[in-house]
């Protein structure tokens, strides 16, 4: 029996004994040692070509802003480069044990969030390339999004490694917890702030708590509230979304100058629509309260942009009564040419389906739908609130220690995300209780980082030749 097309088995009819036996036996065909080190297959595509074949269905006008995003580092060039990993990860060699892949796993997809309770959890984001395949390609993406981060720091070769060593070696540690675990206790199992300051006791460093404590705080004043108040204005029509062009536009403006936004406002309002029918009845019902009044096109991170995304504006009994939506386009996952993972009907299904499996707790407005004839097509979309509490991390301004310590929150909470869908038993007894497979993945973090410098190094060629346009 499998699930979600086979790249994960489901294990009820397996012993214990029996599900640990299929990790030893996963070590004996890919021994953990064999994760390290790098070498590009034969044949490996172009990353311009790849770049550029996921740039053709996006909106044009925005495809050299997110250029020009990753040619502001090698770390931004790595978040945008999700599909070039995802065609050298296939490449390798794959253990079998498949989970449910976050699909981007690098270190900025992981942050502060509410929960529908009005706690604060730190857990996966980014949802947009989940699908089911090997777990050992999301923890290479982070071990080498670590690296590249951590050069972009200028931190010495050996806090580079020290950080990925304390990464992996946090996922292979929860992992075996999880695997002692009751198979509800492990649904159940939550980053909140205890486990936080469970972690951070760890650390004798006062200033590493310290701003651990007022990264909770400022994630705590980043509501619905908050970006309400950054992205609108009063204007005599009540509050509506300020323009900040390119990056947000609201529909009546680009519909004045944008000869393919005509009819859009009919489109979007069947967005919301068609979106309305996936809630569960208690939150369609609560929706109904709310009435839209605005819509905005925004451009959003840096892989993403280009893709269709729409912010909502919608006002409960007045002005001051606001709910935020943001409409995301969703295409078919960087992973889905690499895996015989199910091919689902509705992208924005399978973003929200992947984001459900992973996190512990998601947002109450989480949904999807299709909108038809949009910019000539049929379109998938994900909708979820913009903003609730969201705490983002920024690597940049961390020092070793603290760099290292946020490698082994991202490490344990992408083992309990993935402890979720896949067996944490075989994955368990795959990583066994040594330290070989985060040494492994240091030496492959470091070469693939190197990988990863030479392609970004490459649209920086590409778009001094005038190959590809660029927005700075």
């Amino acid at each position: 029996m499998t699930m979600t097309g086979g790249a994960s088995e489901f294990t009820a009819s397996l012993t214990p004994a029996e599900r640990v036996a299929r990790g030893r036996e996963a070590r004996r065909r890919v021994p953990r040692s064999g994760h390290a080190g790098y070498e590009p297959a034969r044949g490996r595509p172009d990353p311009i070509d790849v770049l550029e074949r996921q740039s053709a269905d996006r909106e044009a006008d925005l495809v050299p802003i997110r250029y020009g995003r990753m040619l502001e580092s090698p770390f931004r060039f790595y978040r945008g480069a999700a599909a070039i990993m995802a065609a050298d990860l296939a490449a390798l060699p794959r253990t079998g044990l498949g989970v449910q892949l976050c699909g981007d796993a690098h270190p900025l997809n992981f942050r502060l969030l509410a929960s529908p309770e009005r706690r604060l959890v730190f857990d996966v984001n980014d949802f947009d390339e989940t699908l089911t395949g090997p777990f050992e390609w999301d923890v290479k993406r982070l071990a080498a999004g670590l690296v590249t981060a951590a050069r972009a720091n200028g931190f010495s070769a050996r806090e580079q490694n020290r950080a990925v060593r304390a990464c992996v070696g946090a996922y292979r540690a929860r992992m075996r917890d999880l695997a002692d675990m009751r198979t509800l206790d492990v649904w159940y199992a939550q980053d909140d702030a205890g486990w936080i300051r469970e972690l951070l006791a760890s650390s004798a460093d006062r200033e590493v708590r310290r701003r651990a404590a007022r990264a909770a705080a400022r994630a705590r004043t980043r509501t619905h509230l908050r970006a309400y108040e950054k992205l609108t204005r009063v204007t005599d029509r009540g509050r509506r979304i300020a323009p900040d062009p390119p990056l947000i536009v609201p529909l009546d403006r680009l519909a004045a100058g944008h000869p393919a936004a005509v009819g859009r406002e009919e489109l979007l309002r069947g967005l919301l629509e068609g979106y309305a029918r996936t809630l569960p009845p208690e939150r369609r019902h609560l929706l109904r309260h709310y009435r839209l009044v605005d819509m905005a096109r925004k451009v959003v991170g840096v892989g993403s942009v280009g893709t269709r995304c729409w912010v909502l504006l919608l006002l409960g009994k007045d002005d001051d009564d606001p709910l935020l939506l943001q409409a995301k386009e969703a295409q078919e996952s960087v992973l889905a040419a690499h895996t015989d993972a199910e091919r689902y009907g509705n992208q924005g299904r399978r973003v929200v389906t992947g984001q459900r499996l992973m996190q512990t707790t998601g947002d109450i407005f989480l949904g999807w739908t299709r909108v038809t004839g949009l910019d000539g097509r049929d379109r998938d979309f994900y909708v979820r609130q913009l903003w609730d509490w969201k705490g983002v991390a920024r690597p940049e301004t961390m020092g070793p220690d603290l760099f290292s310590l946020f490698g082994r929150l991202c490490g344990a909470c992408l083992a309990r995300a993935h402890a979720r869908s896949g067996d944490p038993l075989a994955i368990a007894a795959y990583l066994g209780g040594g330290d070989r497979f985060d040494r492994a993945l240091a030496e492959f973090a470091q070469v693939y980082a190197d990988r990863n410098e030479r392609d970004f190094e490459a649209l920086g060629a590409a778009w001094r030749s005038g190959r590809i346009t660029a927005e700075r």
